[in-house]
């Protein structure tokens, strides 16, 4: 392409504002390289002739070989598929491909490397946003692409101002096309911006074209913009311009003529419709080899779309499945606290004593397993047991206070502290239940109560419920501070119990109330012994024995997510309020040489139990007997005695 090829497009007119120093009638011609690279705008009302003089320059451009692209906002070019091969791509059926932001770099590739001819039809997207970004992307494209190859190349833009409009609101596609007018020329892109309101474009496009085309106009604010321009005779001449008439500014003669530019020779799309049928052109194809390039992004497109639906239906069924599985999880915790709290009530219920304060019915089927070899009746049997052999001391007693002469403690009195005394023998059934201790006296507690409650199902669920509000946050002190406060309100005599616990490990309770002090009546012992059970800082450990269980109420707290020298050091934070500095650097299951012996806690009042004699009434220190004690409980009894 040569600097001086032209091509003609339109002739000189006569009239206001022609060419003095031409003929009507004469050739006008454009330099190529002028309108390829340079910027232009074309305007006039509608009816004018403006989409036919961009026609006409299409046409001769596209007749000497040289590739454009078409922006068409009103599918009104397809006409020039008549003569031209021309890739019609856009939004519906009667384009040659259907096209989306995807196909916007394949689109710039076949316009500048294979000078493929595009009219892009943006007329037929329903939303306005896909037909804005398809424009972006290949405006993008184009620009990026032209940076490289500097390739003479025209882009049309059909109704401009509505990318660029003048004071409203520019979208990135408009301040892209902006950019194009101003740094595109260095590269060899041009543009030309086509509008029927030069009001309404933004001045600074308008201002930077190096070639003008003005048809005729007759709205005020339009004429005035032709005023400021070209001068004040145009803007009254260019109210009377003729169809296809116009006004021609061009920079590189400095010159403005009035023109008439050439009808096009390609069918008129864009032509109002009139009365006589309409019938479409025979329109030339282009390659199947263009399409299938086009169809293969189309495809891959509906594929990957196809992928995300598939796995976003995928990940919806996994959440599903994760909120079906977190409900069952919660449902799963909730029947674990109910078992743990049900299973807890129920050894609760089996330790306490009858409520009846005698044997309980015969009819009871609850308690009436006597086969002896179930052992999982064992605590029913020897809860039985200990209540035969408690009703017997009691008759005993009081066959004896009747026969006594000589003032004395009551019947009632005597039989209550013979109770206390038979019942020292009940610790040898292994897994005897709490037995009231209302009938006995201890030496620091010389009227205990008669009406000590036993530890129910309540109390167990009630306890666990505190703990859980006082480890709700999780943190390590409040841990500490519940399980203080627990030991802190046990009764001292408790306290040595939970000590030995926790050095024994495994014990029963006559056991530990012999080593805490106390003495060996099984009464006594239990009395002491519920106070820690209730607190839930001992848990039973099967026939008859009990196991310290603060680390395990530790490791509940935080559900098992502590290592065993976590759960230590909490553990030892808490002991340091009932067990004496010295025993803290041994293991909780210690054995007694470990920790040296020790003498029984409490006063020395504290280790007699003042039995009552019926018959006399002198008082004189109980120690425990052998008799009926178990393995651990006659160790302790053997060293209190020494």
């Amino acid at each position: 392409m040569s600097e001086e090829e032209a091509i003609h497009v339109a002739d000189v007119s006569e009239g206001i504002g022609g060419d003095a120093t031409a003929e009507p009638g004469s050739p006008v011609e454009l330099p190529v390289v002028d309108v390829l690279t340079g910027r232009s705008f074309i305007t006039g009302k509608s009816g004018s002739g403006k989409s036919n003089t961009a026609s006409v320059v299409i046409e001769n451009l596209l007749s000497n070989g040289f590739p454009v692209m078409i922006v068409d906002t009103d599918g009104e070019y397809y006409g020039l598929k008549e003569e031209y091969e021309i890739l019609h791509a856009g939004a519906d059926d009667e384009c040659d491909i259907v096209v989306s932001p995807e196909h916007a770099e394949k689109l710039a590739t076949l316009a500048l490397e294979q000078n493929v001819p595009i009219i892009l039809d943006v007329s037929g997207y329903l939303e306005e946003d896909t037909a804005n970004e398809l424009l972006l992307e290949v405006v993008k494209q184009l620009f990026a692409k032209e940076k490289r190859m500097k390739k003479p190349f025209l882009l049309v833009i059909e109704e401009c101002h509505e990318y660029i409009p003048e004071g409203g609101g520019m979208d990135e596609t408009g301040k892209m096309l902006i950019k194009v007018g101003k740094r595109g020329r260095k590269h060899g892109l041009g543009i030309v911006g086509i509008s029927q309101r030069p009001a309404d474009v933004k001045k600074d496009f308008i201002t930077q074209c190096d070639w003008l085309c003005w048809h005729r106009l007759t709205w005020d604010n339009d004429t005035k913009v032709v005023g400021r321009i070209l001068g004040s005779k145009y803007a009254s001449a260019v109210e009377d311009l003729g169809d296809g008439e116009a006004f021609l500014m061009t920079d590189w003669d400095e010159s403005i003529r009035r023109i008439q530019f050439h009808r096009k020779e390609t069918f008129d799309a864009g032509a109002t419709p009139g009365l006589d049928d309409f019938e479409r052109p025979e329109l030339k194809s282009v390659s199947s080899d263009l399409v299938g390039e086009l169809q293969s992004i189309s495809d891959e497109k509906e594929r990957r779309e196809s992928e995300i639906a598939d796995l976003k239906q995928e990940l919806q069924k996994k959440d599903r499945r994760i909120a079906d599985l977190e409900r069952e999880l919660e449902e799963a915790r909730d029947l674990s606290d109910m078992a743990d709290q049900f299973a807890q009530a129920l050894l609760g219920k089996a330790e306490a004593p009858y409520r009846g304060g005698g044997r309980p019915p015969a009819g009871d089927e609850r308690l009436g397993g006597t086969d002896d070899g179930d052992e999982g009746q064992s605590v029913l049997k020897s809860y039985d047991e200990a209540v035969a052999a408690t009703e017997e001391s009691d008759a005993d007693a009081e066959a004896e206070t009747d026969a006594a002469p000589g003032p004395g403690p009551s019947a009632a009195d005597g039989g209550a502290e013979v109770d206390a005394d038979a019942a020292t023998g009940d610790a040898a059934t292994g897994d005897a239940a709490d037995v009231d201790a209302t009938a006995a006296d201890s030496a620091d507690e010389p009227n205990p109560p008669d009406d000590v409650d036993p530890v129910t199902r309540d109390d167990v669920a009630e306890s666990a419920l505190r703990f859980d509000e006082a480890i709700e946050l999780g943190t390590r002190e409040a841990v500490i501070d519940e399980l203080r406060s627990r030991i802190e309100s046990l009764p001292e005599l408790s306290r040595g119990m939970l000590r030995h616990y926790r050095r024994e490990g495994a014990s029963d309770p006559v056991a530990a109330h012999i080593d805490a002090g106390g003495d060996g009546d099984s009464g006594h012992a239990y009395s002491r012994h519920r106070p820690i059970r209730r607190a839930g800082l001992i848990r039973h450990a099967g026939r008859g024995s009990y196991a310290y269980a603060v680390p395990d109420l530790v490791r509940e707290a935080y559900a098992d997510r502590l290592d065993e020298a976590q759960v230590d050091e909490i553990v030892r934070a808490v002991e340091r309020v009932f067990v004496p500095s010295a025993e803290l650097d041994y293991p909780p299951d210690a054995a007694p040489a470990e920790v040296g012996d020790r003498a029984p806690a409490g006063d020395d009042e504290a280790e007699e139990n003042t039995d009552t004699d019926a018959a006399d009434g002198d008082e004189e220190p109980s120690a425990p007997t052998d008799a009926g004690l178990s393995d651990a409980a006659r160790r302790f009894a053997e060293r209190s005695e020494r």
